[in-house]
């Protein structure tokens, strides 16, 4: 199986899983506050859509690290040891960031 097929087949997992998610929040968040189900979906959509595009690719995470790491005398952590992961941040953003925020925006209008 080639990388790309691999790569696009994480990007939907991810996308599914977000979607899933964000939609079972929503629900509950109607189900407490009441309100338009639809244009809150749309929000959420596009707010994790932005969130999952600024942190998709632990470069955040790792930059909290370079501190302890290099007084252990340790080198920065290596982005190719991603733990199995195919896509990379750029990948996370164009492939699920990207078509979450579009989604969202086509269900608010």
């Amino acid at each position: 199986m080639s990388t790309v097929v691999r790569g696009l087949r994480e990007a939907l997992v991810l996308f599914v899983i977000a979607a899933v998610v964000i939609a079972v929040a929503v629900g509950v968040w109607v189900a407490v506050a009441g309100g338009d189900f639809t244009d809150r979906l749309g929000f959420s959509f596009m707010l994790v859509g932005l969130l999952i595009g600024m942190t998709g690719d632990l470069t955040l995470s790792r930059i909290g690290m370079l501190d302890a790491r290099s007084a252990f005398g340790l080198a920065p952590e290596r982005d190719d040891a991603g733990g199995g992961r195919v896509l990379t941040g750029v990948g996370v953003f164009l492939f699920v960031s990207v078509p979450l925020i579009v989604v969202g925006a086509l269900l608010i209008t």
